[in-house]
């Protein structure tokens, strides 16, 4: 399925990426553990919406990342992370599972906006991708 094999391939992105490795560590989780220490990232939202095109199946895939910070109210460093999430993602060819191939990846924008906890700033930074999908 090929919004498991995006999943995959962006989680291993991210671990692998110096910049966001160097403010998250190895905190990249699809469902982060109670107590997870901040500054984190999980997956959020995903949804997958199939394109037929003359004998090839296509589907676009959409994937959210969240950011996680806890300074205090201020959002600095969760721009700072969403900034190398950006960079580690946006029109890079990541390499897919097989059968999946990825045709294109973009991040769309770039959200950062207060948590019900004040202390917390939560960036949002959804993914599209066009993944040729020949299961």
């Amino acid at each position: 399925m090929s919004s498991v094999a995006l999943q995959d391939a962006v989680v291993a992105a991210l671990l692998a990426d110096a910049a966001v490795a160097g403010f998250v560590g190895t905190r990249v989780h699809d469902n982060p553990p109670p107590g997870t220490a901040y500054p984190h990232i999980s997956l959020g939202p995903a949804q997958g919406i199939p394109l037929s095109l003359d004998c090839i199946e296509m589907w676009d895939e959409y994937l959210q990342i969240d950011v996680w910070t806890r300074e205090d109210g201020s959002t600095r460093g969760c721009k700072e992370i969403c900034a190398a999430v950006k960079r580690a993602l946006h029109g890079v060819a990541l390499v897919l599972d097989d059968p999946a191939a990825l045709a294109s990846l973009v991040v769309e924008q770039v959200r950062v906006m207060g948590d019900p906890d004040e202390k917390i700033a939560h960036g949002a930074i959804p993914l599209a991708a066009e993944i040729d999908d020949q299961a």
